[in-house]
């Protein structure tokens, strides 16, 4: 196979969510001395994009959004550190965890893909995550963008509590809040002192770019 066509496989297999396809290929482009970076901004990204614009259309649903985005995985396991050592820059650095008292994290790992797709660095805390361990790892990894996740009515309120915890230790306006999870609205997010809100993996991408965007635009101003 050519580049152009190993490229291609990637971009139609990843869009197919066929992860032995996928990784086969990955391994092939290596094994020709593509460019790790080729194989990302090139294919991967580009087609996981593709996935979400099928996803607002309507054409595809969360099914058809996670064996794409894990379909991907495999592939970002082996190019990951490649990438790293090659010095790939990120476009943002985000943390991520569902709330103390929930332990869902499906939807948590789709929307983790779907940011580590679009170039994000992602620092996944788990579920069940206390206040305090959110503190504890803003101060460790300096993350432009943390993510608070609730599939629960009842561990909703863990937003503000956590939002507190920040405030308390002094980091509250050193990053950017995001939260979200299926009872989740944007009134929600409103009235626990978010920054944003997001109602599914690829509005999360676009929201959290936007965020990004707009703080850097602040600062350099």
């Amino acid at each position: 196979m050519t580049p152009e066509e190993i490229l291609q496989g990637l971009y139609d297999e990843t869009l197919r969510g066929n992860g032995p396809a996928v990784l086969d290929l990955t391994h092939q482009a290596l094994g020709m001395q593509m460019e790790p970076q080729s194989l990302l901004f090139d294919a991967l990204i580009p087609s996981l994009e593709e996935v979400g614009a099928r996803f607002e259309r309507g054409d595809f649903f969360v099914p058809e959004m996670l064996i794409a985005g894990r379909a991907m995985a495999g592939a970002m396991e082996v190019l990951r550190p490649l990438l790293a050592d090659t010095g790939v820059e990120t476009i943002g650095k985000f943390l991520m965890g569902t709330v103390k008292g929930d332990v869902h994290d499906i939807g948590k790992n789709l929307v983790n893909i779907m940011l580590e797709g679009a170039g994000f660095e992602v620092i996944d805390l788990g579920v069940q995550v206390a206040p305090e361990k959110f503190v504890d790892a803003i101060n460790e990894h300096q993350p432009d963008i943390v993510g608070f996740s609730a599939f629960l009515t009842t561990t909703m309120p863990m937003f503000k509590a956590n939002i507190n915890a920040l405030q308390k230790a002094g980091i509250r306006d050193q990053v950017i809040i995001m939260v979200g999870g299926a009872p989740v609205t944007q009134e929600y997010a409103d009235a626990v002192g978010a920054d944003g809100y997001a109602s599914d993996a690829s509005a999360t991408v676009r929201k959290a770019k936007d965020l990004l965007s707009r703080r850097r635009s602040l600062v350099s101003a």
